[in-house]
């Protein structure tokens, strides 16, 4: 039996804070050490090539210089006292791992958080295409757990599904392939559970609101005017409604 993972009901956007229990390709803190270290170290060999290269100053002036960049209470210099790095390699690094952890992502919303935070272009594509190389971003995996956890844990249909994952920024060749993953036998099973609990909160209701109210929740979360027909009229049937009438579309 696959193991499924709870999503959150309202997953968090870039720069939220939800957790889910699912990260892609199952990351490990060693994974996430090598993608520090990596970009770590490359970000601090541009640091030091630029300190040495070309500066003309000698070490007192350096000194004199350093001093005057604490003193001057510039904005490079109020994030250095409050430890935050000046690299935008090593800023975007720290800002992807704080986003991963508890919670995947994707690509595109780190790419967007990343934007946001006004790291520059090139500083953020090499961060994003490291993180890909080691695993930590994964899309493929995250549309595929996603859709078994929405899919199991809330009742999505296909159509719902790769609504969510679009607002993702999930690539559609990957989502057709993750949401392809559910069996069309599975998901009508699906929607007959989805009735059978909602089925005695409209009990006393009149026939047709007990349609509208059933197969409205079944539109809610993605499943298409036929199925969700067929299976709420079997379901009125089964507990003795009279269903003449109801094949047509509602």
């Amino acid at each position: 039996m696959t193991r499924r993972t709870e999503w959150p009901d309202n997953p968090a956007e870039p720069g939220g804070d939800a957790g889910s229990g699912y990260g892609p390709t199952d990351a490990s803190a060693a994974a996430r050490g090598a993608a520090a270290d990596d970009v770590g170290a490359r970000s601090g060999r541009r640091s030091r090539e630029g300190a040495g290269a070309g500066s003309g100053f000698g070490e007192g002036a350096g000194r004199r210089a350093r001093s005057g960049t604490r003193s001057s209470g510039s904005p490079s210099s109020s994030r250095a006292e409050k430890g935050e790095p000046r690299d935008p390699v090593e800023q975007a690094r720290n800002i992807c791992l704080r986003l991963l952890t508890g919670t995947p992502r994707t690509r595109k919303q780190l790419a967007d958080a990343l934007r946001k935070r006004e790291i520059p272009d090139e500083a953020a594509e090499e961060v994003l295409a490291r993180f890909e190389d080691v695993g930590l971003i994964d899309d493929a995996a995250f549309a595929g757990a996603w859709v078994e956890s929405r899919h199991h844990g809330r009742g999505l249909a296909r159509r719902a599904l790769v609504r969510e994952l679009r607002t993702k920024g999930v690539d559609s060749a990957v989502i057709d392939e993750a949401v392809g993953q559910l069996d069309p036998d599975q998901e009508e099973e699906t929607a007959r559970e989805l009735v059978a609990r909602k089925l005695r909160s409209t009990r006393g209701l009149d026939r047709d609101k007990r349609l509208r109210r059933l197969a409205g929740m079944l539109a809610r979360k993605g499943y298409g005017e036929g199925m969700a027909l067929r299976v709420v009229r079997q379901a009125l049937e089964e507990e003795g409604e009279d269903t003449e009438g109801l094949d047509e579309p509602f």
